[in-house]
């Protein structure tokens, strides 16, 4: 029997597991929402959701926590500027699943996860260019 088991497996490894929901999270977090599988998106969901819980209390610890989950300095210090001030009045369910299409190559379920909010803080990060000076 299978007691107390509480994360799907999504048949990796723990570590691959981890790794794939922190970039999937970072993903979500830098764009709004991100297209991916429904067991993905459900895992995925138990994984970021306390992350902004812990946004909205906004103490050191709470900040060293999420920077260990996320180990992305820019995610983390994006959902404590940006994203959990605009959660501060809800108490949870901060993510939306929305079913798509079922995927051809191997039918599976496809969802898309976003935010409930929308916020004008997601906007695509844009990598820094570097500016060609022309000698004359």
């Amino acid at each position: 029997m299978l007691h107390k088991r509480r994360n799907k497996t999504l048949g990796r490894p723990t570590a691959h597991r981890y790794a794939m929901l922190r970039n999937l999270a970072i993903s979500l977090i830098n764009y709004g929402r991100v297209e991916t599988t429904l067991l993905r998106a459900k895992s995925l969901r138990s994984f970021i959701e306390p992350l902004i819980t812990l946004g909205k209390r906004g103490d050191l610890s709470s900040r060293r926590l999420t920077l260990k989950r996320l180990a992305n300095k820019n995610a983390a210090h994006k959902i404590f500027e940006v994203i959990s001030p605009g959660f501060e009045n809800r108490p949870g369910g901060y993510t939306r699943i929305m079913k798509t299409v079922v995927r051809r190559g191997d039918n599976a379920k496809l969802a898309i996860i976003e935010f409930v909010e929308k916020d004008e803080g997601f906007e695509p990060l844009q990598e820094d260019k570097k500016e060609t000076s022309k000698k004359v």
